[in-house]
């Protein structure tokens, strides 16, 4: 009866070996028992689906990498754009001041030239510059200043205006305030007023617009007549 059980039950052994010598795969967990070479049950063993899913289980998903390198690059794209437009920024304002400064160092030369405009609009109301070498003089100085962006203000009958005029005398009771005399005439240069004019106000005259008012009518009374 020994020898009849010895050629039936086979002989098992534990194979701690990791890799299953025979098939190359990573087996499903170390000191199982294998059954011995050549037998029938290790000919059943491994013709079923145990190697194979063993090896099904051994294999690792693939890890995606590239969406950090996606993410990188939208950073660093996000950082240029911000450089450059910072950059951008930083020349438009080099430039405005710069503008700025060129136009400042211009009003400050001109504002040097109004003591000679000045003398020059005086020796014009005492008859010194209707002819002469003196003349030609005044008027390149009055042209060049005038092209460089020069104008003056402040004649006769204008409105008054504070922040253009400065009002030295005032006669009347302040309603519907005119220029009256002009002591001092105002320039600007540019939008910026680089002297007030020096004048006296008094009220516009109740009379001034009348005979515009008159002619008007005129005007119109003609303009029937006509049609009719």
């Amino acid at each position: 009866m020994t020898s009849e059980n010895s050629e039936q039950e086979p002989v098992t052994f534990v194979d701690k070996r990791k890799i299953d010598p025979d098939t190359g795969e990573v087996r499903e967990a170390a000191g199982e028992a294998q059954p011995l070479a050549g037998s029938e049950v290790a000919g059943d063993v491994q013709d079923g689906g145990v190697v194979e899913d063993a090896a099904a289980e051994v294999e690792e998903p693939v890890v995606e990498t590239a969406a950090p390198e996606t993410d990188e690059l939208a950073e660093r794209t996000a950082d240029l754009q911000r450089l450059q437009a910072e950059y951008a920024n930083y020349r438009r304002r080099v430039q405005r001041d710069k503008q700025s400064d060129i136009a400042g160092a211009k009003a400050s030369v001109v504002s040097e030239l109004l003591g000679i405009l000045d003398d020059l609009e005086r020796a014009r109301a005492h008859g010194d510059l209707d002819s002469g070498p003196l003349k030609g003089v005044a008027d390149k100085l009055t042209g060049t200043l005038t092209s460089l962006g020069l104008s003056e203000f402040g004649a006769e009958g204008d409105p008054f205006d504070p922040e253009l005029h400065e009002a030295v005398q005032h006669e009347g009771e302040g309603n519907d305030p005119v220029l009256g005399t002009v002591m001092r005439k105002g320039y600007k240069f540019g939008e910026r007023v680089l002297r007030h004019a020096m004048v006296a106000v008094t009220d516009r005259a109740d009379g001034a617009a009348a005979p515009a008012d008159a002619n008007d009518t005129d005007l119109a009374d003609s303009a029937e007549s006509e049609q009719q």
